[in-house]
Order: C-alpha cells, then structure tokens, then sequence
C-alpha cells in the first residue's frame, strides 16, 4: 500500500552540487548543463550530508521578493554498502512538518489529544525565547498542563543513529535549559526531526558537542520528554515514518558500529 503523502507539493529538480559558499549559497549543475544558485537555509557544517559532487533536489520559486529563484531542499548520501537516502536540508520545513504530524493524530499517542497549537510563543527567563510550538490539551486530556515543545533538524547519523547537534549549538543548549525551566506546571518536549529515514534511534552529538550532551541527559532526568520524530524525503513528497527510541548514552557506540 503507497504511504499516504504527509506533504505534498510540485516535484523538485534534480542536479549536481558543484559548491557550498558563504553559508547561504550552493552552485547546482541542473540535467540540461545549466549552473543555479540556490539558496541554503541550513547554514550549519551539514555534517555528513554536504557532499560536493553528490545529488541535490532544489526548488523553483521565483519571486518579487526573493533574491534567488531556487532553494535547496534535500541531499542524496550514499552509504557504505551502496544503498542512498534522500535528507531533507531545508531548516524551514521541520516546525512545519512536526504539526502537520501532531493535526494527523500521529503523535496522539505521546501527546494525547490536542486543542489548539500555536507557533513561536514567547516563553521562558525575562520572555526572551520562542517555543516552536505552544499546545493547549483539549478537555479529554488525561494530562492538562500547557506543552512546549522544541523541534531540532537532525540530519547527522553515524551508523544507525541519528545524532543531534551537529556542531557547538549555544541556542539549543539555552532551549533545553528553557525547557526545563517551564517544569513541573507544564510539559517540555523536544522533538529531534530526524529529515531521513535510514535511522533507527536517536541520540546526542557529544563529539560535536558534549556540553549539549550533559545538557540533555540532565533535561531527561528532570522531566523533558523527547520524542524523535522520522520522516521520509521524496521528489513530490514527505511522508511520515513513524517516531524512533532515545538511544542511552552509553549504548551509542555499540549501535553506531564503533
């Protein structure tokens, strides 16, 4: 049976990326030997998914208002044993494909029954951060407290595992210290979006940094839920792949092969 499409839209060009610059920029060769610039919005190292002279997908979206015509929404990496997947790179989609799985139901399950959600609500030490998504339980709620939830990109796998953060990341060690400040009179829940579906767990980036690292083990132990969401990247489409388990600290090494 076809997996139903969670978001649907035109299908993507594909072509070569010949360069990744200033952060924001990638040079892509199209099938008819044209070069582009598209624009990245993802300006992390993109570790392990940035491979000049592999597959890139990139959208046409011409615009009054846009100083580029194209964006670049998802990487082909190629494994070990020759198989590929296709990683959604685009940092803008992942709050938006996290809702769009909490309105299916899919995540009902962790969340209970939903209200109302509503996006980038100031919250936290002097209200100097947004939560990606604020929820309010409906009545039937067996938990009523408010939810903040957090929703981390994670595009970065060694071996099975996928991995969160990628790089030294002071913004996301100052959410999770906000996450755990909102406790117990509200849930905290951080949603790592895992943008491919060759994944089976996910855990921290401690090489990357391991100040995160801490950081998250001690938001577990106090209280904040952490819920990997995986989806699955295709041309026209992203399709929900259900969630994956929190992979123990010590047990990393072992799942990633080392």
């Amino acid at each position: 049976m076809p997996i139903k499409p969670l978001l649907s839209f035109p299908a993507l060009e594909e072509g070569i990326l010949l360069k990744r610059y200033k952060r924001f920029l990638a040079d892509v060769e199209l099938k008819s030997g044209e070069v582009v610039t598209a624009h990245c919005a993802n300006t992390g190292p993109m570790r392990g998914v940035l491979y000049p002279g592999g597959r890139v997908r990139i959208r046409f979206a011409s615009s009054p208002t846009r100083k580029l015509d194209w964006s670049w929404e998802q990487a082909e990496v190629i494994d070990q044993e020759g198989g590929s997947c296709w990683v959604g790179i685009n940092t803008s989609l992942p709050n938006k494909i996290v809702r769009l799985a909490i309105e299916a139901d899919y995540l009902k399950q962790e969340l209970g029954p939903v209200e109302t959600i509503r996006q980038e609500v100031v919250y936290g030490s002097n209200s100097r951060s947004r939560i990606d998504l604020h929820i309010k339980p409906s009545k039937e709620a067996l938990d009523s407290r408010e939810i903040f939830l957090e929703v981390k990109n994670t595009t970065w796998k060694e071996g099975n595992v996928a991995l969160f953060p990628d790089t030294v990341t002071e913004r996301g060690q100052k959410h999770l210290k906000e996450l755990m400040g909102v406790l117990p009179l509200a849930r905290s829940v951080l949603v790592p979006c895992l943008s491919r579906n060759d994944v089976e767990a996910f855990s921290t980036g401690d090489v990357a940094d391991p100040v995160y690292g801490k950081l998250f083990r001690m938001s577990v132990n106090a209280g904040v839920e952490v819920i990997p969401c995986c989806f699955g990247f295709h041309q026209d489409k992203i399709t929900w792949e259900g969630t994956r388990p929190v992979l123990k600290h010590e047990d990393q090494a072992f799942a990633s092969g080392r």
